[in-house]
């Protein structure tokens, strides 16, 4: 399956430390916890493990996902 060509995580990353700052006092520390975990998810911070084809044998590193359960990629 194709990737879409733009995530939450994508946007997490790109706006997540504005959005902090701006809001810091209203957001709990469960949501700080889990924009952290999806802003890190399939990223080389969390490891990653070789997917090879079936068929040709071809492989390609791929990132290991955050898990949280409000991650879109779990």
């Amino acid at each position: 399956m194709e990737r879409p060509q733009l995530e939450v995580a994508d946007v997490f990353r790109r706006y997540g430390e504005a959005f902090r700052l701006t809001y810091a006092p209203s957001l709990s520390s469960g949501w700080l916890r889990v924009m952290s975990a999806v802003e890190l998810c399939r990223t080389a911070a969390l490891g990653g493990h070789l997917e090879e084809c079936d068929v040709c044998g071809h492989q390609r590193p791929a990132y290991n996902s955050c898990r949280n359960r409000h991650c879109p990629v779990r």
